[in-house]
């Protein structure tokens, strides 16, 4: 009898927007910091400080979440025979988007999953960023219109694919050895916050098993926040978009519930109230994640299946969160970095260059 996924029907995908809204509105409540329950690009940035990529000491961490992202999906991906190691389509230009991308999302102060994640918490100021998310993936279905494609990738040997999960593995090794000592910025090789966002989360063991659970079922499901609008808008396609406004909407009954709903624009967690630069930064990281092929959440699950193209744009993150902070490019509540606005400017040439260089259609 041949298995029917359920999770790639549109009640699938639906349960599993309103599985991953719940559990962020959980791990806030749980520890983790004010409308960022889950976070990919901020997490990531975490991880990056936890390295010692960057030393902004209020955004280091080694976030089991997005460690579990990659295992779970692995998992998955093994149960289910879907392990195909592949790469080879672009890779260092994937590299440089994702360093672009994750330029963007830090000037908004989150990925897709946040500026969700942000409305249902009431965050006003999200708007602004879902509507340049927006902006930028319809630019990006203009390069997709006129043939834009990065070449396909290829079949590699099986140990490829195991990179990126390997390093995760590495990742928990280290934080499960090097645990972090209450009031104490290093413990062994890894930076911990002891202020800021980077200190609050929920506890080790609790954010594993949301990542893990998320990944295998995000693994299942194919889900994808930018996808769910590239599809909306190129193809007027609800699938996906229904997980979106499903975790949207699961979000903010939780958050009613925990009594975690602040409306308004003023004194929102780790956020500014700069809309132009709200909208600019989340339109770059848009485009960005329409060229590489999805958003920070599914890069991540396609490394888990072996892809490593999608683990090169991982990579590209985590440097762009390193060049973010040590260069004055990303925000803080207090507003922009100091060069943000000319590393939106250098991200837009790349990404529009890239987009038309890429085309089959030439101006």
């Amino acid at each position: 009898m041949q298995y029917r996924n359920i999770f790639a029907t549109r009640q699938g995908i639906i349960i599993v927007g309103l599985f991953i809204g719940i559990v962020a509105s959980v791990l806030q409540l749980l520890g983790n910091p004010g409308n960022m329950g889950i976070c990919v690009a901020c997490f990531e940035r975490d991880i990056a400080g936890a390295v010692g990529f960057h030393q902004a000491k209020v955004v280091q961490y080694m976030r089991p979440e997005i460690i579990g992202f990659v295992l779970g999906a692995l998992i998955a991906a093994y149960i289910f025979k879907e392990f195909k190691p592949r790469s080879g389509s672009a890779p260092v230009i994937r590299y440089f988007l994702g360093i672009f991308a994750m330029i963007g999302a830090l000037v908004f102060l989150g990925c897709p999953w946040r500026a969700l994640l942000r409305l249902a918490g009431g965050d006003l100021n999200a708007i602004f960023g879902l509507a340049g998310l927006v902006f930028g993936i319809w630019i990006g279905t203009l390069f997709l219109k006129r043939g834009y494609n990065l070449g396909r990738s290829q079949p590699v040997n099986t140990a490829a694919g195991w990179m990126l999960p390997v390093l995760m593995v590495i990742f928990l090794f280290l934080l499960l050895i090097y645990p972090e000592i209450p009031g104490q910025d290093k413990n062994g090789v890894l930076f911990f916050s002891v202020s800021g966002p980077g200190m609050k989360h929920a506890p080790v063991i609790i954010s594993l098993a949301a990542g893990l659970g998320i990944g295998f079922l995000a693994q299942r499901s194919r889900f994808c926040t930018m996808g769910a609008l590239r599809d909306l808008i190129l193809f007027k396609q609800f699938h996906l978009f229904s997980g979106f406004m499903a975790l949207l909407l699961a979000a903010f009954i939780s958050n009613l519930l925990f009594n975690q709903f602040v409306l308004g624009f003023e004194n929102q967690p780790v956020a500014h109230n700069l809309h132009l630069g709200n909208f600019a930064g989340m339109s770059l990281a848009g485009l960005c994640f329409t060229l590489a092929g999805g958003c920070p959440g599914r890069h991540l699950f396609l490394s888990g299946e072996g892809d490593g193209d999608a683990a090169i744009f991982v990579l590209g993150m985590i440097t762009g969160a390193g060049f973010a902070h040590n260069f004055s490019l990303a925000s803080s509540p207090n507003g922009l970095g100091q060069h943000g606005i000319a590393a939106l400017v250098i991200g837009f040439i790349f990404s529009l260059f890239i987009g038309f260089a890429m085309s089959r259609k030439k101006v």
